[in-house]
């Protein structure tokens, strides 16, 4: 159950010095677990977590292969041992590990030029909610893109450089945009409001746009519609797993000799441990071209099969361990808060029907019985 068991692979080479802004990542050379472990241990015990994690966020980048170039496992061995270590810090650094991938893609698909720049610490803002949408149009000389309005849910607006945003072209089409987070022209809300117990830290705010220079990211829809988001929400699902995972290897490694129902709990935890790991290598093996279904199905499927490892593997730890960890281990307590939270991406019974309609569209009639 601990990160040595995980049969989710990282090869033996040293973590490399951080390479120049704009190497892809899918060239440099590969981290080991425990360099990966340690570095994001030595964020996490930084004064300033988050600006340790957006340090190894941008090293991360240039150095971490990107979803579907073949290092699948290796991208998803490192994003567990991330949710393992620090939840604060893995999920600092997942969103600039999506944008980079993004920008990766993007510029294989011709759609960014060599003068780019993809340097700083980056987030993705791709959520809508209630209270305005954030707008985008051509600027008055009609050779560039500006936007307007109001976009919720920012994690770390006021930290990050820049960021790829979602915009809406018109009422039924979002397109992707580059932006300057540190430009004036966009204002992220206070903060103060953020006052979650999990991942105090990941301030998520929304942003007000006042005529925002944008570079656009690929044409309408490509950033929803490309095999890459799918893969990149299966990313998050594998911090989710990888926090469940230490969870899991607490109870594990508890002192007490254990009784008949005490060895009920370590087996349920080994039975989840071990069919996410195995899940996991073999989703990954599919997202590097041995695909047996939609990206989309794929996914929903490894986000609903994290998430309920993640909520099942939180249970059997509070039967396992009663209050004491919860009211005595700051650690332990923060984790638990941290990953309630995170997993809440998923959205449950919705993402359980949206699979449940994908399955049912993919089903011919005739194996329905004729049925419509």
């Amino acid at each position: 159950m601990s990160a040595s068991s995980s049969i989710l692979p990282m090869p033996d080479d040293p973590l490399p010095p951080d390479p120049l802004p704009q190497d892809p990542p899918a060239v440099a050379p590969p981290a080991t677990t425990e360099a990966i472990r340690d570095a994001a241990r030595s964020a996490a015990d930084s004064p300033d977590r988050v600006a340790a994690a957006l340090d190894l966020a941008e090293q991360l980048g240039h150095t971490l292969p990107v979803p579907g170039d073949g290092r699948t496992a290796e991208l998803w061995g490192a994003l567990a041992v991330l949710g393992e270590t620090d939840l604060t810090v893995a999920r600092t650094v997942e969103p600039h590990l999506d944008a980079a991938a993004i920008l990766v893609q993007a510029r294989r698909d011709g759609y960014l030029t060599d003068d780019f720049d993809a340097t700083g610490s980056w987030g993705v803002f791709a959520a809508e909610g209630p209270g305005g949408r954030l707008c985008a149009s051509r600027s008055a000389s009609g050779d560039a893109w500006v936007l307007d309005g109001h976009k919720p849910w920012c994690s770390l607006a006021d930290r990050l450089d820049r960021a790829l945003v979602t915009a809406w072209l018109d009422d039924d089409t979002r397109g992707l945009f580059a932006i300057d987070l540190r430009d004036e022209r966009v204002t992220p809300a206070d903060g103060s409001g953020w006052v979650a117990h999990g991942l105090p830290e990941v301030t998520s705010v929304a942003i007000e746009a006042r005529g925002l220079p944008a570079r656009p990211v690929g044409p309408a829809h490509w950033y929803l519609d490309r095999p890459g988001f799918a893969w990149g929400g299966m990313g998050v699902a594998v911090i989710w797993f990888g926090a469940a995972r230490a969870i899991a290897d607490q109870v594990r490694r508890r002192r007490r000799a254990p009784d008949q129902i005490a060895q009920l709990h370590l087996g349920q935890l080994d039975l989840l441990i071990w069919s996410g790991d195995t899940m996991l290598q073999a989703a990954a093996t599919q997202v590097d071209g041995s695909m047996e279904t939609t990206p989309e199905m794929l996914a929903l499927r490894v986000r609903a099969q994290c998430a309920q490892i993640a909520e099942e593997v939180l249970r059997i730890a509070d039967h396992a361990m009663g209050p004491a960890p919860l009211a005595l281990d700051r650690d332990y307590a923060q984790r638990v808060s941290d990953l309630r939270l995170y997993v809440r991406q998923h959205h449950a019974e919705r993402d359980l029907a949206a699979l449940g309609a994908a399955v049912h569209a993919s089903t011919a009639p005739a194996d329905r019985g004729g049925q419509p």
